[in-house]
């Protein structure tokens, strides 16, 4: 076990993490800034979005004003309107500074001009790109502007495992406790599996989504909800965990996939349009805007002409779009459809929805800080209110670049004033052995994933919320009696996070008693008048 100290720890290497990290390195390059990421630095949820990143860039054509109505119309409500605003005319300005950092976004044919997309949701024409790898662009960037800092330290294989409160000091903190503050975390180096303590004066959280908690998501293995578990544990406040958003168009694969293959909403503005097997259009029963309607509206429709059909996917049909334009906007999509027999110039893309993006998450204000004093929250795991009840497409990492900044200069004032927590205790790990079989925590994610796929999905209904909560509570009493006898795990801990991540969704699921954005049930179909986030 070591004590470490560090004046900042960033915990995932995603945008935002990496982004305030270099802020804040190039600012004050006296200070120590160490990240944390639980596999190698490169993977992240960033890594994997497709379609780009929204900003108001062509002011002829464009304006922060239609920006802020589209964001405000696709979150059905519950957008806070001064944070959509920031986000909007504050976020053209960083991704000028990610491009002067080295991002390649495509330009238009012979032009200096970049090619601006256009995606459901989004009136204009307004979405940065690099072919279909736009988040793997903007990682690379990130991670090669990242070790021009030598202040920066960027530790792989370490797992957060529990943020260090007042709570670790033998004082009671419950959620209404005041002042409760953030002393750094616990980690679990997988590399020799030991468990050690860092002390920071700051603590920044950009830990991602929670897709795992379904069966069929686009995000990757290391989605598991843990700075919102952990934060949640530390009795930080989260709110909105109803509004998960399922992405209308992943790829169909009667084989099973984790992750499922995301076709991303950019072929949809390119010009792709949802049919049925018999080469039918159905959009049009649902929304005028067709298969370039938000996505709630669009996922809830492909699952509701699957279910009236008895299919397992509906389709997305590119055979009209010319070629060698398809090729240079979406290479990985057409060599992915390829490889499973699926020609996309010949044949209809079968596609059906898969959990995508945490809308709701550590309730944070307009500078990031969250309800714990020195712990603040960036990019998906933070709910900052930009999003509300659905996310506009490629508004996410726009909002993960300008948090970070607003972070890096909320801290500025504070980090001469806060010192280390010298008495936190190391983690105890007495009387506990080794899982006596590794199935009773596979077979717990098994049971998980079914519980929240089946009840819990993108249609609810009262009966199916009591059944989650129900057979839950089950799951979290047996991983608890596991966490507490045996050795720490990676796979024990991502488990028990999601159980805090599926509770989390089911209940405020169970309190919405309207149908807004992502979340629709059937036992109230309508939107209320009064309209108020859950917070938990």
């Amino acid at each position: 076990m070591k004590r470490i100290k560090t004046d900042i720890l960033v915990l995932g290497s995603g945008i935002a993490g990496l982004t305030f990290a270099i802020k804040t390195a190039k600012k004050y390059p006296e200070r120590s800034i160490l990240v944390l990421t639980k596999t190698t630095e490169g993977e992240s949820n960033t890594r994997y979005a497709q379609g780009g990143v929204a900003a108001v860039w062509d002011p002829e054509k464009d304006n922060a004003d239609k920006h802020v109505a589209d964001t405000l119309d696709a979150g059905a409500g519950l957008c806070k309107e001064d944070i959509v605003r920031i986000v909007v005319e504050e976020g053209p300005e960083r991704v000028r500074e990610l491009i002067e950092w080295g991002a390649r976004f495509d330009k238009e044919k012979n032009s200096n001009e970049y090619d601006l997309a256009r995606e459901g949701g989004h009136s204009e024409h307004r979405i940065l790109h690099y072919k279909d790898l736009t988040g793997w662009e903007m990682q690379r960037t990130l991670m090669e502007e990242a070790a021009q800092y030598p202040n920066i330290q960027v530790w792989e294989h370490y797992f957060a495992l529990d943020l260090i409160t007042q709570h670790h000091l033998g004082r009671m903190v419950i959620r209404v406790t005041p002042n409760i503050e953030c002393y750094g975390c616990y980690a679990l180096n997988k590399q020799n599996s030991e468990i050690d303590t860092i002390l920071s004066r700051i603590t920044v959280l950009c830990t991602g989504g929670a897709g795992q908690v379904y069966k069929s998501t686009t995000n990757p293995v290391i989605a598991t909800g843990d700075g919102v578990a952990m934060t949640y544990r530390a009795k930080g406040r989260v709110e909105n965990m109803e509004f998960m958003q399922f992405h209308p168009t992943s790829l169909y694969n009667p084989v099973g996939e984790n992750p499922s293959f995301l076709v991303s909403e950019a072929v949809r503005g390119f010009g792709a349009i949802l049919k049925s097997a018999e080469g039918e259009e159905f959009m049009h029963l649902y929304d005028e805007r067709l298969s370039l309607a938000p996505r709630d509206i669009v996922a809830r429709a492909i699952d509701s002409e699957m279910k009236k059909r008895g299919t397992e996917c509906m389709y997305l049909d590119c055979r009209h779009l010319e070629k060698e334009a398809f090729l240079a906007h979406f290479p990985t999509i057409y060599d992915k459809c390829m490889s499973l027999g699926i020609d996309p110039m010949q044949h209809m893309i079968p596609v059906v929805p898969a959990c995508h993006y945490m809308c709701g998450g550590i309730l944070v204000d307009d500078f990031g800080r969250s309800s714990i004093q020195r712990l603040y929250a960036a990019g998906e795991c933070s709910s900052t209110g930009l999003h509300g009840a659905n996310r506009l497409a490629s508004n996410s990492l726009l909002e993960a670049m300008v948090f970070a900044h607003r972070i890096y200069l909320d801290i500025q004032d504070k980090l001469e004033h806060l010192d280390y927590q010298e008495d936190v205790p190391d983690w105890n790990a007495e009387g506990t052995m080794d899982p006596p079989e590794m199935v009773l925590i596979t077979q717990g994610m098994k049971e998980l994933k079914d519980i929240m796929s089946y009840y819990v999905g993108i249609v609810r209904s009262n009966i199916r919320s009591k059944r989650a909560l129900d057979r839950l509570f089950l799951l979290y009493e047996e991983t608890e009696d596991l966490y507490k006898t045996t050795k720490i795990s990676p796979q024990l801990m991502e488990l028990r996070n999601l159980i805090t991540i599926a509770y989390l969704i089911a209940r405020c699921a169970a309190h919405r008693r309207e149908s807004r954005g992502l979340h629709f049930t059937t036992d109230y179909p309508d939107l209320l008048p009064f309209v108020e986030n859950s917070v938990l």
